[in-house]
């Protein structure tokens, strides 16, 4: 098996130390603006973050162990088909932005699952909090966690696995404690602006190492190089793309690491705006994250595994002092995605389980609450991380592990927003039987081959995502129908207002470039322009 030559210099250390320096002298600096700021101030940055903050926030936050190893890896082992998981975020986030985004911002609510609370009953908001915090320790931050241990043990001869990780998870870890939200978002848009920098470089060098544009394509397997594959492909079949939608739903819409950005938005206005350039800056993703993964494969075609795509290239193509911007740009992306894993765990534990039990504490007791669970997150997802090792590879490990899970959750909210009568009874049985059913079944089939064994028909996770959809379509509806009560007070205020959005989106906001209509417009065009030319 081929290994790339990872080595770097003194100059290259530096880079690394002074971004290592730089992110925690921030969250200092945050924590001693902020002594004293009660939780919305900590958890929501006051509830002041515009548009652009939040938009580079959003693409920062995604852009970690499942997009820059993950989806450089995946696009070596499986060609351009990856992209299809970037362009149904576009697409999702002008759901969000349009449909979603205004009843959260309504309600007022502090975390995702507080809105089940307020939609619903509190069985469901806990219900789903406590998976939240779950998936958040062991899926967010743990595979965070993993990819750059991954990256920076192959490129130093003083760190371990286990020790990079422990390294990463202490920085993440004291920045996010001390600055809170406020010091998540700022460190996260460097971090954004850095990552593009040291993507477009790997891309641009890389492409003229392979002779260009059109060599690029020359000698591939021809199913690599297309978006849309055959209902028999083992990886992403066409009939699955539901499923990878329904996975964007639950990443984009509902997951508190991620939409606690726009809860912290000035205005419904700057959230929407905020969420449409996130849309944006994923398109260029096939350029930064996927064509990469190509290159690799012509340059270096027998890796030992796909994860190393992207460190062989950084370390194979880059100078001296450009591995040192890179690196950077991979702590970047990890911390961006660990920083914002911790923060919401600290948020949901504060204000979903002990704020309600506890309502008469101190505000600062609050933070001082939060601070602790974000410090624990941190260790039980480092102690974790390096056991994903055993999986076939980062980007499945990810994607697999939701497929089960969350079409359920999806259900609950996405009905909830749109159809009044649906109850609580509904609601809470609907995500009980996601986790009760959808984990086992994940163990069963994805961990320990014990439904390929049992003789049962092969069915790929993205479609058991939909078939797990339409269960609980059902469930959600029926077992609501059968206990129907009359509609909760103030429901009008909770579910999507067609009335409300006619009038904000027929509007044109000023400056007109930043109007949402347009931009949703624009950006829809350019997904079908991506879409069309790797069909």
């Amino acid at each position: 098996m081929e290994e790339a030559n990872f080595s770097l210099s003194w100059i290259d250390y530096a880079i690394v130390l002074l971004y290592f320096v730089g992110v925690i002298a921030h969250g200092i600096y945050i924590s001693r603006k902020n002594k004293g700021s009660d939780s919305d101030g900590y958890f929501l940055a006051g509830r002041t973050i515009p548009w652009y903050l939040i938009g580079f926030s959003l693409f920062a936050s995604n852009m970690s162990g499942s997009s820059f190893v993950g989806l450089m890896g995946g696009a070596y082992d499986n060609g351009v088909v990856i992209f299809n998981y970037e362009w149904t975020a576009a697409f999702v986030l002008i759901i969000f932005a349009i449909f979603i985004l205004p009843s959260y911002l309504r309600a007022k609510v502090s975390t995702v699952p507080e809105y089940l609370e307020v939609r619903y009953d509190v069985r469901s908001r806990r219900a789903f909090s406590l998976f939240t915090i779950l998936a958040i320790m062991f899926i967010d931050t743990a595979g965070a966690l993993y990819a750059g241990g991954l990256v920076i043990s192959n490129v130093t001869e003083y760190l371990n696995l286990w020790t990079a990780v422990a390294v990463l998870a202490l920085v993440a870890g004291i920045y996010t404690i001390l600055g809170g939200l406020s010091a998540v978002v700022v460190t996260d848009t460097v971090q954004a602006i850095l990552l593009i920098v040291g993507a477009a470089a790997i891309f641009w060098i890389g492409l003229d190492q392979v002779g260009g544009w059109q060599e690029l394509f020359t000698d591939i397997d021809d199913e690599k190089t297309h978006l849309i594959l055959p209902a028999s492909d083992d990886f992403l079949p066409w009939t699955g793309l539901w499923g990878v939608i329904l996975l964007g739903f639950y990443y984009w819409t509902i997951n508190q690491f991620v939409v606690q950005r726009t809860l912290g938005a000035k205005t419904l206005r700057e959230g929407q705006i905020g969420a449409i350039f996130a849309g944006f800056l994923k398109i260029p993703n096939l350029f930064l994250m996927i064509l990469p993964g190509l290159i690799a494969l012509k340059l270096y075609p027998d890796l030992s595994t796909p994860d190393l795509a992207f460190p062989t290239l950084a370390f194979e193509l880059m100078p001296i002092g450009l591995r040192g911007l890179i690196m950077a740009a991979l702590i970047a992306a990890i911390m961006s995605s660990l920083d914002s894993a911790l923060n919401s765990a600290g948020t949901l534990v504060t204000l979903d389980f002990v704020k309600p039990f506890k309502p008469d504490l101190e505000e600062e007791t609050y933070v001082k609450i939060g601070k602790v669970v974000t410090g624990v997150c941190m260790v039980i997802g480092a102690i974790y991380a390096p056991m994903i090792a055993g999986f076939e590879s980062l980007f499945s490990y990810f994607q697999s592990s939701l497929s089960y899970i969350i079409p359920p959750i999806v259900v609950v909210y996405v009905l909830g927003l749109f159809i009044p009568w649906l109850n609580g009874n509904g609601a809470f049985w609907t995500i009980l039987f996601g986790l009760v059913v959808g984990i086992p079944i994940f163990i069963a089939k994805e961990v320990f081959d014990v439904w390929a064994n049992m003789g049962l028909p092969e069915i790929h996770y993205t479609i058991m995502s939909t078939i797990m959809m339409f269960i609980a379509i059902g469930l959600h509806v029926g077992i609501s129908a059968a206990t129907r009560a009359p509609d909760k007070e103030g429901i009008d205020k909770l579910i999507w207002s067609g009335k409300e959005a006619r009038e904000e989106l027929l509007q044109l906001d000023s400056p007109i470039w930043l109007d949402r209509t347009l931009l949703s417009i624009l950006l829809i065009i350019c997904m079908g322009g991506m879409i069309w030319w790797f069909w």
